[in-house]
Parts: C-alpha cells; structure tokens; sequence
C-alpha cells in the first residue's frame, strides 16, 4: 500500500480480450517473464534539454502575448528536477502477452507526493508500433514511440505515446515480431481445427466425439424445422375451421 500522499493511476487497456483458446487471453502470470527491456539512460541529458528548450519556448512567447512567462522561467528549475526524476522512472517492457509501462513521476510541486502511473496493452490489440521525431526533437537525438490500437472506432487519443527510448526501432522490431508470432500461433490452430471438425463435447463421456455439420446439412435441418413449424401452424387452422362448419 502506498503513503496518504501518493495519488496512484493505473491505466489497463483491454486486460482481457476475449475468452477461448485461440484468444491469446492475458495473465498476470506471464508479465514475470520480459522478452525485451527499453532503455532510457542513455538519452537522460538529451530530453532533458529538449524539454527545456520547449519550456523556453513557451516562456517567452507567454511574456510576450500575458507576461506569465516570468512565473514560468522561475519555475524552471523545479520542472527540471521533475523531469529527471520522471524519466528516471520510466519502465518498459515486452512480455508474452502484453506491453508494460511504468512510471511514477512528481506532481507539479514535489513536496505534494507523486502521480504512479502504469499500462497494460495486450498484444491482440496493438496495429502497430510507429517511430516518431520532430525537427525539434531531432535537434536533441529524441524519438517518440507511437502504439497504435487495432479497430476504427478508436480514436487516435487512445494510442500510447511514450517519448525518450534509447533504440526505438529495436523497440519496434521487438514488438512486431512478437506480434506476428502471436497472429501465426492463431491461424495454425485455427487450421488444424478447420482440418479436424471433431469437437470433445463438454461434460461428456470421454472417448465421446460429436461431428460438426456442414453448412449444408445446417440449411437442411432448418429447412425442415420451418417444414414442420408451418404443418403444425396448418392443421391447427384446420382444427378450429371444422367446428364453424358444423
């Protein structure tokens, strides 16, 4: 548990996908074992400077445009100490079946506790990882790593952006392999399960196979039941007709 002052985010995009063998669904167990480890020191002097290059930036178009700029220039060895000590903590890895993030920074003013914040993004759902940098951040040598999310109903906030890996595109590579990997364990079982339409029945005997019907046999066994719905439906006009006759 942590301190009365520590205010925790935890933020976990789509935990759980969907149930069944063939869904890659996500366990808790498998984030013990990392594939790939994300590094940042190396580029900690780098963002660092381009964070501040920004804040500079802004300071002075704010002195300009409101005069609050010199508040912010006076803040700007607070926010440097923020900044540090955030991507210090930066973590992330690559598990079985998910992307990890960690991090757990200071609030705007430290004596306030810090904001811990940690995502979840099962595989399945990633589309793609794209590597990013700015003329800005190009200047510095800092690239920013795009997730993007599977589906066209999601909008484009949803996608994790994450700023200051040290080699992105082993990042990326580490990723799309594993990804590609998961979708080809998908599609063999979903031809071998094509291959042999037997099904082990639950709660059966064991031994006890059951044959899928075919689409054919399907549109028959309808056929039929709708056949025998529209006798019954028939001889039950038939019956109360006969009396009015009488």
């Amino acid at each position: 548990m942590g301190s009365a002052d520590e205010v925790v985010e935890i933020d976990i995009l789509e935990r759980c996908l969907l149930s069944g063998p063939a869904s890659n669904q996500y366990s808790e167990t498998d984030d013990d074992i990392i594939l790939y480890t994300a590094s940042f020191e190396e580029v900690e002097d780098n963002f660092v400077k381009y964070q501040t290059a920004r804040w500079l930036l802004y300071s002075v178009l704010m002195i300009l445009v409101w005069g609050i700029g010199l508040l912010m220039l006076l803040y700007l060895p607070i926010l440097i100490y923020v900044m540090r000590k955030d991507f210090r903590s930066r973590k992330l890895y690559l598990t079985p079946n998910a992307i990890i993030y960690k991090v757990m920074r200071p609030i705007a003013f430290p004596c306030f506790g810090v904001l811990k914040k940690e995502k979840h993004i099962v595989l399945p759902s990633v589309a793609d990882v794209v590597v990013e940098q700015g003329y800005l951040q190009s200047l510095f040598g800092i690239y920013s790593v795009r997730i993007e999310n599977v589906g066209v109903r999601r909008p484009a906030s949803d996608d994790v952006k994450i700023q200051g890996i040290a080699h992105p595109r082993d990042f990326q590579k580490a990723v799309l392999t594993r990804v590609l990997s998961m979708r080809s364990e998908d599609l063999s079982q979903q031809a071998s399960i094509n291959q042999d339409p037997r099904t082990l029945v639950s709660g059966s005997i064991p031994g006890a196979w059951l044959q899928v019907p075919s689409s054919g046999d399907l549109i028959l066994q309808r056929l039929e039941e709708v056949e025998s719905s529209v006798k019954k439906v028939r001889a039950l006009i038939e019956s109360e007709a006969q009396p009015s006759k009488l």
